[in-house]
Order: structure tokens, then C-alpha cells, then sequence
């Protein structure tokens, strides 16, 4: 193996098994962050941080998210009052995306439109094939009474 090879797999074992948080953000400076209910494992919502928004999740333990919308930094549940504080956050084995394992306040929702999670629907085919969307949950709030500025 030539010295270079050995730097890699140095690399790459350090990046996989090694002690050393040194997440891998994409081209926009992004991760992918899936965000989970710490008491059931529901999947809330799939978001992205960015170096700011990790690091503030991490020194306050409450969940800060990149806005690729807004192009904004992100204090979830800022407007709504449903915070995200963090229990747990986990990083894949090459460290381009976490799962953070949340405990929301207020009326327990994550949507904006109201529910608990951004995954209320599902794909469903008829009889005739052609799929159409099915919600399985209403919300808990009226988003147009809490996001006002919209």
C-alpha cells in the first residue's frame, strides 16, 4: 500500500469509528437531520442544519435548523411555542446526517400545519391505481391563529 492509500483508510477510519465529531456538510454547507419524538421513535420531521445551527443545538439543547426557504437560521417552535428540546443526537457512520431524539413543549405538534409530525399522510392506490395522499392524524392547533405572519 502506497503512504497515501494508508492516509485514507487512516481517514476513514478515524471519520467512521473515531471518537471525534466532524460532521461531512454537503455543497450548501447542509446535513440532513431527521428528528424523532424521544418517547415513541415517531419520526417528526426531516430538516437540514448547517455548522451555526449544530452548534447551537449542541451548547443550548434546543433544536436550531438551516431554513433553505428562508435561507435563515431556525429556532424551532420559536413562533408556535412547540420547542424541540434535544435528548439525544446521533451522527451516521460518515457523519453527513443526525437523527436528533426530541421532546416537544406546547401542544406536542412539529408541523407547521398543526400535527404532531410532517409525515400525517400517506401514499395510498385505489382501485384505479393512480395513488392519492390519506391523512391519518388532524391537527392540534390552528396554525392561523399561531403563525400570524404568514
Amino acid at each position: 500500500m502506497t503512504t497515501s492509500t494508508n492516509a485514507a483508510n487512516d481517514a476513514k477510519a478515524a471519520l467512521e469509528e473515531g471518537a471525534a465529531l466532524t460532521p461531512r456538510y454537503d455543497a450548501n454547507g447542509l446535513i440532513t437531520a431527521v428528528v424523532t419524538d424521544a418517547r415513541d421513535n415517531e419520526v417528526l420531521m426531516l430538516a437540514h442544519m448547517n455548522a451555526q445551527a449544530l452548534k447551537l443545538t449542541l451548547d443550548t439543547g434546543i433544536a436550531h435548523y438551516w431554513s433553505r426557504s428562508r435561507n435563515s437560521l431556525w429556532k424551532k417552535g420559536e413562533t408556535s411555542g412547540n420547542l424541540q428540546t434535544v435528548d439525544e443526537i446521533r451522527i451516521d457512520c460518515d457523519q453527513d446526517a443526525v437523527v436528533l431524539k426530541v421532546r416537544v413543549s406546547g401542544a406536542d405538534a412539529t408541523c407547521h400545519t398543526g400535527r404532531k409530525s410532517c409525515f400525517y399522510r400517506k401514499i395510498v392506490t385505489g382501485n384505479s391505481g393512480s395513488p392519492r395522499l390519506e391523512a391519518d392524524s388532524e391537527p392540534l392547533f390552528d396554525p392561523a391563529t399561531v403563525y400570524t405572519d404568514h
